[in-house]
């Protein structure tokens, strides 16, 4: 196992991989590669939603305060959102990171146009999934990435928003073979 972070962070992941079923959390491979992509494409401004632990949080943070980004990260769930956020505060990314709390796409009708993102990762309702990306689609800049978890290990619930993506003329789309499968969605106009 690569160690990517310094040895706080690392205790935090590996503890928090432990309880990974109990908290739906995406796995460590799954991670590094988010991580990587936010990197490599320089993304400054991402959304996620489903925050549940912090865990994802920690690896797109992480990522994001390296390319000098900001997160905001949506969970339904208050118990959930107050352990990310001292899973964030220990991490030492609780400054790049905005944690709001409420039903995702109750929210996300609520942002302003202005609102414009270049990353999101949807890790939440499933039966969701179209929704947060018919809500997400006008806020992602072309360039941008839309990165949706468990595309595999619920495939009859996440049928809609795949044929939607892949058939969509603004994107391109490729499920990747990930834990629980990674579709990853680049807006191209």
């Amino acid at each position: 196992m690569i160690k990517y972070f310094d040895n706080t962070t690392e205790n935090i992941l590996s503890e928090l991989e432990k309880t990974q079923k109990n908290f739906w959390n995406i796995s460590r491979v799954t991670g590094e590669f988010l991580y990587t992509l936010i990197k490599a494409a320089n993304c400054q401004n991402a959304l996620e939603i489903g925050t549940s632990n912090g865990y994802s949080g920690i690896w797109l943070g992480k990522a994001l305060k390296e390319t000098g980004g900001h997160l905001t990260t949506i969970e339904f769930w208050e118990k959930r959102f107050s352990i990310a956020r001292q899973n964030f505060e220990a991490c030492g990314i609780n400054d790049v990171i905005s944690i709001v709390q409420g039903s995702a796409c109750d929210i996300l009708k609520d942002l302003p146009e202005s609102f414009k993102i270049d990353f999101a990762f949807v890790d939440a309702n499933k039966r969701e999934y179209i929704d947060y990306f018919n809500l997400i689609h006008t806020h992602l800049k072309t360039g941008g990435f839309i990165c949706c978890d468990n595309v595999l290990s619920h495939k009859e619930k996440t049928k809609e928003f795949i044929d939607a993506i892949t058939g969509h003329p603004d994107y391109e789309n490729v499920v990747i073979n990930l834990p629980a499968g990674l579709s990853v969605g680049r807006k191209i106009r």
